[in-house]
């Protein structure tokens, strides 16, 4: 796909310098762009180095900026629902998925999925509905889009890892809570990391945790103690 909805984005090739055997798609947040996402690949390239590292960009320009890109806009009246436009956004994420998957043959269980703020609530939306499950997903500053639909139309339960600052400004911490319960009832296996007096963002305890949660799931971790 090409053009204005053209998800394609900055790559890092595996660490290894050999084919693929893993992906790891980063989804940006509201208003940046895979630019800014794919800075993650480095701290994680020794961990992962036979992992590919993608990060699209969204398909649509930022409603409220003068740059940057967005999944879903987030102008419109918070009372009317936003589950069209993610539903919208979701359908172009699973095309790209499936062509980078496809291109560079792998299958769903050698992906993870990765997010930020609202590449977070893009990850879990589709994760959890794709009809294969990927390896992993880890969500930073996240939340939980259409809970209710989630139990009538989940595919998929891959361990989920979320982190999330107490201090977060942007994307209420409480969404963590909320995540994690209506995850846990579905039976998907999740775990949680509240990062003390962090706000709209990763540190490096996160950053550690996402890598090595990665790395488990794909069964790539070092032996260590």
């Amino acid at each position: 796909m090409h053009g204005p909805l053209d998800l394609s984005g900055p790559i890092r090739k595996p660490h290894s310098g050999g084919k693929p055997k893993q992906l790891v798609v980063l989804l940006h947040g509201y208003g940046s762009d895979g630019n800014d996402l794919i800075g993650l690949a480095p701290h994680w390239a020794q961990l992962m180095p036979d992992a590919e590292f993608v990060a699209p960009n969204a398909p649509y320009p930022c409603d409220m900026a003068p740059f940057g890109r967005q999944w879903f806009s987030l102008a419109d009246d918070p009372s009317v629902s936003r589950l069209p436009a993610v539903r919208s956004a979701a359908a172009l994420l699973d095309a790209f998925l499936d062509d980078a998957l496809a291109a560079r043959g792998l299958a769903d269980s050698q992906m993870a999925m990765v997010g930020f703020s609202q590449g977070t609530m893009m990850s879990l939306f589709v994760a959890l509905r794709r009809a294969n499950p990927p390896a992993a997903v880890v969500g930073y500053s996240g939340a939980l889009i259409g809970p209710e639909e989630l139990a009538r139309e989940i595919r998929s339960r891959p361990p989920v890892l979320l982190v999330h600052g107490d201090a977060d400004p942007v994307v209420p911490y409480s969404e963590l809570g909320w995540a994690q319960k209506t995850l846990s009832e579905l039976g998907v296996p999740v775990t949680v990391e509240t990062r003390p007096r962090l706000s709209h963002s990763i540190d490096e305890r996160g950053l550690m945790l996402g890598g090595r949660f990665l790395a488990r799931c794909f069964s790539v971790e070092p032996a260590t103690p």
